[in-house]
C-alpha cells in the first residue's frame, strides 16, 4: 500500500487508506492550534471525496477554536489570494492536484497567502506528530462565514484584469477551447476569458470532479482537446489540473506545445515588459536560461516546490517565476502558480505579437524534454545518487535537490518525488533521442 506522502508540498493519500477522516482531523487540528485558533479559510477542489474530508477539516479546525470562512470550490491560487485578502491566519486546501481521482491530500498556506516554508512546514508538522493540539470547549466553537463561490471568482479575475491589457485581448476575438478536467478551474476559468472577448468552447467544465481523462495536463491526456481545436478552427487551447495551478497550451493546429513553454512564454511576454530577476526550479526547461539571456537577465534555480520558487522570488525581487509543469507565477497578482494568470498574460502576448500560437512558440530555443520514474526502495536512493554522482564526476553537478548533471547543451536530473513513492529521472536535450538516452542511462545505473 502506498504511504501517506507529507512534504513540502502539503499531504496526499489515498482517500480511505492512507487519507482517513481520522488523519484529516488530526491535520486540521494541528493546524488550527500553529495558527493559534485563529480564521483559516478552506476551500477544496471538486473531488467527490473532497465534501466528506471537509467536514472533517472543519470539525477539526472547530475543535482547536478556529474561526472558518469556507469559499466551497474555489481553484488553489484563488485561494491563497483569499487568504491574503481577507487578512486570515491561514488556509487548508483539499486537493491532490494532479493525482488521480482515488487521491486526495491537504494543502497549507500561511497567513501572508503563499504555502508554508520548511521550518514553517516543521514546527507545523511537530504538532501534528506530538498530537499537542488546543482543544476549547464546544461552547467556545466559533461559526462559519461562507462566501460565494462568484464572488470569490470575481475578485480574483478582476485582479489579473488589473495587470494586463485587455483592450489588445478583445480585439482579436478569439476562439479559445478549454478542458478543465471537471475540476477547480471549471466555471472561473470561462468567466475569465468570456471577460477578456473570447468565443469559449468549453470541454470537461462541468466541476464534478469525474475526470474524463487522467488529470495532469500532459500530451497523452489532451487528445480531446486537441482533436475539438483541429475541428472548431479554434487560436489556442488550455488545459487546467483539478486545482487549476498548472496550465497546459494546446496550438491551433491542435498539437500540444507542452508545459515547459507555458512559463517559457510567459517569462518572454513579462521580460519584453520588464527586465528582472527570473526564478524557476531546477527541472525547468533550458529555455528559460536562453530567453533570459536575450534580456541579459538572471536567472535563479530552486528545490522542487512550488514555495522554495516563491521564497527566492520575494528575496530578489524577481519580476516572473514559477515552474515547468505549466506553473506560471506573476508576482503582482499572486506569490503562486496560477492557471488563470497564465492564460491571461500568454493571451496579451499571443494578440500583442500578431502571430500565431505555434510561430510564436517557435520564436523560443526548442528542447526536448522526457520524464520518467522508477520504483526504488526510497532508503536506498542516497545510495544511488552517490553512485550517480560518480558515474558523472567530470560534469557540473548541483546537488541540492537530488542530483542534476549539466551536459552542456543537456542536463538530465533525478531525484525522490515530493508527492509519489518514486524516483523521477527528468532529462532535456536538442533532440528526442538524446534525452531518451539520458533517462536509460541512469536507469540503468539503477538497475546495475
Amino acid at each position: 500500500m502506498d504511504k501517506l506522502k507529507i512534504s513540502i508540498s502539503g499531504v496526499r493519500g489515498i482517500v480511505g487508506e492512507t487519507l482517513t477522516l481520522e488523519v484529516v482531523i488530526d491535520f486540521a487540528r494541528a493546524f488550527g492550534t500553529y495558527v493559534k485558533s485563529g480564521r483559516v479559510v478552506v476551500a477544496r477542489d471538486t473531488r467527490p471525496s473532497g465534501k466528506e474530508l471537509k467536514e472533517s477539516i472543519v470539525s477539526g479546525l472547530l475543535d482547536a477554536g478556529c474561526e472558518i470562512i469556507d469559499i466551497g470550490i474555489a481553484p488553489t491560487p484563488t485561494t491563497l489570494l483569499m487568504v491574503k485578502e481577507l487578512g486570515a491566519a491561514g488556509g487548508i486546501i483539499i486537493t491532490a492536484s494532479h493525482n488521480p481521482s482515488m487521491w486526495n491530500g491537504l494543502k497549507f498556506v500561511s497567513a501572508s497567502g503563499i504555502f508554508l516554508t520548511k521550518p514553517e512546514v516543521e514546527e507545523f508538522l511537530d504538532i501534528w506528530r506530538k498530537k499537542s493540539f488546543t482543544v476549547v470547549s464546544e461552547k467556545k466553537q466559533n461559526n462559519i462565514e461562507k462566501i460565494d463561490s462568484q464572488d470569490v471568482a470575481r475578485r480574483h479575475i478582476d485582479k489579473i484584469i488589473k495587470h494586463i491589457n485587455t483592450d489588445v485581448i478583445r480585439r482579436k476575438q478569439f476562439t479559445v477551447v478549454l478542458d478543465s478536467c471537471n475540476g477547480a478551474g471549471s466555471v472561473i476559468t470561462p468567466m475569465l476569458l468570456e471577460e477578456l472577448g473570447c468565443k469559449v468552447i468549453e470541454i470537461n467544465t462541468e466541476p464534478d470532479g469525474l475526470f474524463p481523462h487522467t488529470p495532469e495536463p500532459v500530451p497523452e491526456n489532451l487528445k480531446q482537446l486537441c482533436d475539438v481545436i483541429r475541428t472548431k478552427g479554434a487560436d489556442i487551447g488550455f488545459a487546467q489540473d483539478p486545482d487549476a495551478d498548472r496550465l497546459a497550451i494546446v496550438s491551433e493546429k491542435g498539437e500540444c506545445i507542452g508545459e515547459e513553454y507555458t512559463l517559457a512564454l510567459a517569462t518572454q511576454f513579462v521580460l519584453k515588459k520588464k527586465r528582472g530577476v527570473v526564478v524557476t526550479n531546477l527541472s525547468t526547461t533550458k529555455a528559460i536560461d536562453d530567453i533570459a539571456g536575450q534580456f541579459n537577465c538572471e536567472v535563479i534555480r530552486t528545490r522542487i516546490g512550488e514555495i522554495n520558487v516563491v521564497e527566492k522570488m520575494k528575496e530578489y525581487n524577481a519580476v516572473v517565476g514559477g515552474e515547468g509543469n505549466g506553473g506560471v507565477i506573476i508576482p503582482e497578482i499572486i506569490y503562486g502558480r496560477d492557471s488563470l494568470c497564465g492564460i491571461a498574460v500568454i493571451l496579451q502576448h499571443l494578440a500583442e505579437s500578431g502571430l500565431t500560437i505555434s510561430k510564436l512558440t517557435s520564436t523560443i530555443p526548442q528542447y526536448k524534454m522526457v520524464k520518467r520514474k522508477i520504483e526504488y526502495p526510497l532508503d536506498k536512493v542516497d545510495t544511488l545518487l552517490e553512485k550517480i554522482k560518480d558515474e558523472y564526476k567530470e560534469n557540473p553537478i548541483n546537488s541540492e535537490d537530488g542530483v542534476k548533471i549539466d551536459l552542456g547543451d543537456s542536463w538530465v536530473h533525478i531525484r525522490p518525488s515530493n508527492t509519489e513513492p518514486v524516483v523521477r529521472i527528468i532529462a532535456e536535450a536538442p533532440t528526442q533521442q538524446r534525452a531518451e538516452q539520458l533517462c536509460e542511462d541512469i536507469k540503468k545505473l539503477g538497475t546495475s
